[in-house]
């Protein structure tokens, strides 16, 4: 290690975190010091350490502690990767290409190690750790998720997801129109077929794109794509509440089966919730039913109209308040 004038050192380096708030790391090295060195290569140039640089400069320091890495530029870029994997909260699609080009360094620098390709993570005892390996042998999967903490699985999901998906897959993933689920289900598929079917996709649950994806492989993708345009489709409110009653029934049938029993305070702002509840079904039967208002009134039968249509507004209230928010 060394001490460096930082405005001699260079700052090219695409992986670099540069900028952004830096206060925290500001008050930890006013306090402790720097205790991670900046890392440099043979030119001067900043391979790890972007933010830890940042501070350093705003707290007006002329000199840093460095490592000199003598490393090819595979290396280099190697250490770049794995600085932000470790310490920098990258999004989503960043996370996934650092995994993806940080697998193909990895195995280029170590090509006895076990490729991406023969990891097997089927079975518990492959989604341990193999510390016992040298660490040129383990692959960068088991490696990656000792360093980070995540699970080898989701590693790999994230290579898979980089590797396998067409360009408009990744783009519409950058702007957050597709998640992780449903690109899992998408990239069953070539890419040319995902190109296709993308933004048909983007607007379905993940259930439903497994269903389109599986519809393709079965039938074609013509068909299915024709199929699937001439779908009445379910809103994404009728969608939502289908989950909602779904966890609600099977927590209720809890409740009843066991018997459960509470005096919690919180008791009667669940009656007086669920009451609010069965006026909005009896509203929602007529809307589905089309009845002109004869659907039977759940258990408000003993109200008269003028005190019936009271508790509707009562309940409409609350919904019609949401609309506006």
């Amino acid at each position: 290690m060394q001490l460096v004038d930082i405005s001699s050192i260079k700052t090219h380096n695409k992986y670099l975190r540069l900028g952004g708030s830096v206060e925290k790391l500001k008050k930890s090295i006013e306090t402790v010091g720097l205790i991670n060195p900046l890392v440099l290569n043979d030119n001067n140039e900043l391979i790890a350490g972007g933010r830890r640089f940042t501070a350093l400069q705003e707290l007006g320091y002329t000199q840093a502690l460095c490592i000199i890495a003598h490393k090819n530029a595979l290396e280099q870029e190697l250490i770049s990767i794995d600085e932000n994997l470790v310490r920098k909260d990258l999004s989503k699609v960043e996370l996934e290409e650092s995994f993806k080009r940080g697998r193909d360094l990895y195995e280029q620098l170590y090509p006895d190690a076990i490729k991406f390709t023969e990891e097997d993570l089927s079975t518990p005892q492959s989604l341990e750790l193999k510390t016992e390996l040298p660490n040129e042998k383990r692959s960068f999967i088991d490696i990656t998720a000792e360093k980070t903490g995540l699970s080898k699985k989701v590693i790999k999901s994230a290579i898979d997801r980089e590797e396998k998906s067409s360009k408009r897959v990744k783009d519409l993933r950058a702007h957050g129109e597709l998640n992780a689920s449903q690109i899992n289900e998408i990239i069953k598929l070539p890419k040319e077929e995902q190109e296709r079917i993308v933004d048909l996709a983007k607007d379905r649950t993940v259930k439903q794109v497994k269903e389109l994806v599986r519809n393709i492989n079965q039938n074609g993708l013509d068909e299915a794509i024709n199929e699937e345009v001439n779908k009445v489709q379910l809103p994404k409110e009728y969608q939502s509440l289908k989950t909602l009653v779904t966890r609600t029934n099977k927590v209720l049938g809890k409740i009843l089966i066991e018997e459960m029993h509470t005096e919690s305070e919180e008791l009667l702002n669940i009656t007086e919730a669920i009451n609010t509840l069965r006026v909005s079904l009896d509203q929602f039967a007529i809307l589905t039913n089309d009845t002109n208002g004869d659907t039977p009134r759940a258990n408000h039968q003993n109200l008269n109209d003028e005190q019936y249509h009271a508790l509707v507004q009562d309940a409409m209230g609350p919904l019609q308040q949401t609309d506006n928010l």
